[in-house]
C-alpha cells in the first residue's frame, strides 16, 4: 500500500477516483467516455452546473459572485488578476509569503505600479508578516493563503480597505472562508478539490470593468462571465472529477467537518515532530500550515536515510521542495488520518534506530 504526501498533484478519495475511472468507460451510460463527450452536451452542462453549486454551497458564495473554472492554473491568474484590475491610473498591494506570492507580484509589475507591502523572504518565508498597512488607494491587496513550499499558513485574513485577492490553491476548501472578505479567489485544482487542468475562480462582478483598457477575450473574466466557463472547450475531465470531489466533501459534512479533520491529522504530526528529538519543524509555529507540514532532521545526515527508511513504509511524495529541503508531508482533504498515523509511526520507529 502506499502512502502518498505528494505536494501536487495530491491525493484524491478513492471513491472518486473509482467513479471518475467509471466514467472514462462510459459515462452515464451513455456509451461515451467523458473524455469524448462534447462540452456543449446537457450532460457536461449538467456537471458544470453541478460543479458551480457545489462551490457556492460549501462556500456559501454571496450574491454578487461568479464561479468560474478557467484553464492555465493560478500561474495564469497572476497575469489575469492585474490585467483585469491594474493599470497606470492604479496600483496593486501585495503580501510576499513565499516563491507563488512573488512570482505572482512579478507580473503584476508588468501592468502598474505594485507595493509590496511586506515580505518574510528575509527568514526564508517560515513565518508569515504582521505590522503592515494596506494603502487604501490601491485598486486590490492580494495574499497567498497557503505557502506550500514553506509550510506556513494565513488562517485569518487581514481586514483590508481595498478589494482583496487570494491565491488559495493548496488550501481551497480545507476550512470555512468568509467569501465576501475578497474580491476574487482562485485556486488550482490539484491540491484538495480536483486533477491538475483546472482553475476555480470565485469574483465578485463589481470590482471589473474600470479600466478603459482592452483585454484579450481570453484573458477578460467578463468574457468568461457571459461564456458560462466556456468561451472556448473547456477542461472537461478536471471539471467532472472536481465536482465529484466536491460532491465526497458534501458527503461529509462540508467545510467545517473536513476543517476539524484537517486540524486533527496536522495537530498529532506537528506533536510528533516536537517531541522527536531528530526532527524540527520549520516554520513558525504561529503559523503552521494545515496543508503542507515542513520539517527538517536536526542532524543533516540523517536526512537521506530517513527518506530511504519511510520508502520502506510505503511512504512517498515526503521529500521537501527542492528550494527548501528537508521534508514536506502534504495531508490534503483526501488523505486520511490513518495515513499520517503511519508517518508518525515511523518517525518513532526511526528514532529508536538511532539509538
Amino acid at each position: 500500500m502506499k502512502y502518498n504526501f505528494g505536494a501536487g498533484p495530491g491525493i484524491l478519495p478513492q471513491e472518486v477516483l473509482l467513479e471518475a475511472s467509471q466514467g472514462v468507460l462510459d459515462f452515464n451510460k451513455s456509451g461515451l467516455s467523458i473524455l469524448e463527450i462534447s462540452h456543449r452536451s446537457t450532460d457536461f452542462e449538467a456537471v458544470l452546473a453541478e460543479a458551480i453549486s457545489l462551490v457556492k454551497e460549501l462556500l456559501e458564495v454571496p450574491e454578487g459572485y461568479q464561479v468560474l473554472f478557467l484553464q492555465g492554473g493560478a500561474s495564469a491568474q497572476f497575469s489575469m488578476v492585474p490585467f483585469n484590475l491594474l493599470d497606470e491610473s492604479n496600483k496593486a498591494a501585495y503580501l510576499d509569503t513565499g516563491v507563488w506570492a512573488s512570482k505572482a507580484i512579478k507580473e503584476s509589475k508588468l501592468f502598474g505600479e505594485t507595493v509590496v507591502v511586506a515580505s518574510s523572504k528575509a527568514t526564508n518565508y517560515n513565518t508569515i508578516p504582521e505590522g503592515y498597512t494596506i494603502p487604501s488607494d490601491a485598486a486590490y491587496f492580494h495574499i497567498t493563503s497557503n505557502n506550500t513550499i514553506y509550510g506556513t499558513e494565513l488562517l485569518t485574513y487581514p481586514e483590508s480597505p481595498v478589494p482583496m485577492v487570494a491565491d488559495m490553491s493548496s488550501d481551497m476548501f480545507s476550512h470555512a472562508v468568509d467569501v465576501s472578505k475578497f474580491g476574487i479567489i482562485y485556486a488550482g485544482a490539484q491540491k484538495n478539490m480536483g486533477p491538475a487542468g483546472t482553475t476555480l475562480i470565485i469574483i465578485r462582478e463589481d470590482i471589473l470593468g474600470k479600466l478603459s483598457r482592452k483585454i484579450p477575450s481570453m484573458l477578460d473574466y467578463k468574457a468568461h462571465i457571459d461564456g458560462g466557463s466556456m468561451y472556448n472547450t473547456p477542461p472537461v475531465f478536471a471539471i467532472y472529477v472536481s465536482m465529484l470531489t466536491l460532491r465526497w466533501l458534501k458527503k461529509k459534512g462540508g467545510v467545517n467537518a473536513i476543517e476539524k479533520e484537517n486540524i486533527d491529522k496536522s495537530s498529532r504530526l506537528y506533536t510528533e515532530i516536537d517531541r522527536n528529538p531528530l526532527f524540527k519543524g520549520s516554520a513558525d509555529s504561529k503559523y503552521r500550515s494545515r496543508m503542507n507540514v515542513c520539517f527538517v532532521t536536526h542532524d543533516p545526515n540523517h536526512e537521506k536515510p530517513f527518506l530511504d527508511f519511510v520508502k520502506t513504509k510505503g511512504i512517498i511524495g515526503l521529500k521537501g521542495h527542492r528550494s527548501a529541503g528537508g521534508f514536506r508531508a502534504s495531508i490534503y482533504n483526501a488523505l486520511p488520518v490513518s495515513s499520517v498515523e503511519v508517518l508518525i509511526s515511523a518517525m518513532k520507529e526511526f528514532e529508536t534506530l538511532q539509538k
